[in-house]
């Protein structure tokens, strides 16, 4: 999609730069992440009406520290550097960057000096949110103070002339105080930006687009549940009406409910072509006796190609296959720093079904953060239950089940996981945590239930808060609410008599176990 108005944010490598692109997009103007050796000519090709570098974790200084083409300073295009970005823009316009003595981290209080653009309207001391042991000895030349704080004399700074500005600090960070004002003041008193990115305006644009390149073609989607292809689900339909036709796979190892509430929502509300295949049978076979969870992943994703496919060649003239890509898939597949790295775990997609079915591809969401796709779901009329599902993995109960799989497994953790969002929701807890789920461990404990023992399995609780599942931190639930949800479980569900809870982190910890 061509935007207009647009903000390009150049990676150096910081943990904030969807942060940022956030940010931006929050201000409605659409942001757009790359690595920072992007090949100029591709900026002019469709350049943008600012460029945000962001932070780093490198020196300047260091030998084969990430550099933009330095002919970027020439394009005539205003430039926010934030920490190590700001102190780039200084090395290679002739400042100097050197390592500090007094390293500054955290929160640390700034004054202005100069309230002219960048800080206009903001107060001249705040609190400011620093990360860095190097900072700029010497300007370049046309640049001037903006503010300093006690360690760092050029805290900011800026050459109006050319619309060269860079920050020590992080105004991204909720840390800093009119950290979003200055991002502002960047976007609408320098860049001059409007404020076009609105969720209706994607809307509008993707349902004529959607429909132009498929023309009388059919779409099929992998229709999960979740709430990306269920967005995915319901803007394709808003766009192709009829020529969309969704495939849902019943592997048995879903949610309790999962199927009949993908039929109630997508054919009878929207009136979707659901494919319902029941494979519960196939999956649950397929993984017999398997106990590593890396060839579960395997398994359960192979079988799920050969399933899909089986379905897709059902449907006649079918042109395009849909997936609810979103944007940090896209960030992280160009990485500035991407390259080989170890497997964590294998994801669970359809991205091998294209080239198998000779489908082109179609990804409607591509674009969109999380939080957007939410805004575009209600928009759509999706409920709030659709829209604020947590995230549940391709492999589902497989990854949720550590050791062998089996149909009573699935089933005793079905209901288990039923009763843990039952009593989240009723607490009001559900929006504020990313994830909260079971897991069965293969291991049984001795209890006592009346009066006759028992000796049944372990059930842990999760629950996690997250911006982007790339890092995550464990849920304080109060202890009567955890008390309940325990008191239930080994109430309810035969087959637990006891339960606890994961107080891990990611890192070092994932979310899932398996």
């Amino acid at each position: 999609m061509i935007h207009q108005d647009w903000v390009l944010i150049l990676d150096f490598g910081s943990q904030y730069n969807q942060l940022i692109a956030r940010r931006v997009r929050e201000l409605s103007v659409y942001s757009q992440i790359s690595p920072f050796s992007i090949p100029l000519q591709t900026i002019k090709n469709n350049p943008p009406k600012g460029i945000i570098f962001s932070g780093g974790p490198r020196s300047v200084y260091e030998e084969d520290a990430p550099c933009p083409d330095p002919g970027i300073y020439a394009l005539g295009i205003p430039i926010l550097g934030i920490c190590y970005g700001a102190q780039v823009m200084m090395q290679q316009l002739g400042g100097q960057v050197a390592h500090s003595k007094e390293r500054e981290y955290g929160r640390t209080p700034l004054t202005v000096v100069d309230d002219a653009d960048l800080f206009a309207g903001i107060p001249k001391k705040f609190v400011s949110w620093m990360s860095h042991g190097d900072l700029a000895k010497k300007l370049p030349a046309g640049f001037e103070v903006l503010a300093r704080t006690e360690n760092t004399p050029y805290a900011a700074l800026g050459n109006r002339e050319k619309g060269l500005f860079g920050v020590q600090f992080h105004p991204e960070v909720a840390h800093t105080e009119n950290g979003i004002e200055i991002i502002k003041n960047f976007l609408f008193t320098i860049c001059r930006c409007s404020a076009t990115w609105t969720m209706e305006t994607f809307i509008e644009n993707s349902v004529r687009q959607i429909a132009e390149e498929v023309g009388t073609g059919n779409v099929v989607l992998g229709l999960s549940g979740g709430v990306d292809s269920s967005v995915a689900a319901a803007l394709l339909s808003k766009a192709l009406g009829p020529q969309l036709h969704a495939i849902f796979v019943d592997n048995g190892l879903l949610r309790q409910g999962e199927r009949e509430k993908i039929t109630l929502v997508f054919q009878e509300q929207f009136d979707v072509d659901v494919h319902i295949v029941d494979a519960r049978r196939r999956f649950l076979s397929a993984l017999c006796g398997v106990i590593d969870p890396e060839k579960k992943r395997k398994i359960i994703g192979h079988e799920f190609i050969r399933v899909f496919e089986e379905e897709a060649k059902k449907i006649g003239n079918a042109t395009h296959l849909a997936q609810g890509t979103l944007y940090p898939d896209v960030i992280e597949s160009v990485s500035a720093f991407g390259g080989p790295s170890a497997t964590i775990k294998s994801h669970h997609n359809v991205g091998g079904l294209p080239e198998k079915m000779r489908l082109k591809l179609l990804e409607p969401l591509r674009e969109l953060f999380k939080d957007e796709v939410r805004q575009i779901g209600l928009r759509l009329g999706l409920s709030e239950d659709i829209v604020w599902r947590h995230p549940f993995p391709g492999p589902g109960l497989a990854v949720r089940i550590v050791g062998e799989i089996s149909e009573e497994k699935c089933t005793i953790l079905r209901n288990a996981d039923a009763i843990i969002l039952e009593e989240i929701k009723k607490a009001g807890f559900y929006k504020d945590i990313w994830q909260a789920f079971g897991v069965l461990l293969p291991v049984k404990s001795v209890g006592v239930m009346g009066d006759e023992r028992t000796y049944e399995y372990a059930l842990i609780l999760r629950a996690v808060t997250s911006l982007d599942g790339m890092t995550a931190d464990w849920v304080r639930l109060p202890y009567e609410l955890l008390g309940c949800i325990s008191s239930r479980i080994i109430n309810e569900v035969r087959g637990i008599n006891r339960v606890a809870y994961d107080v891990s982190s990611k890192p070092p910890a994932t979310i899932e176990w398996e």
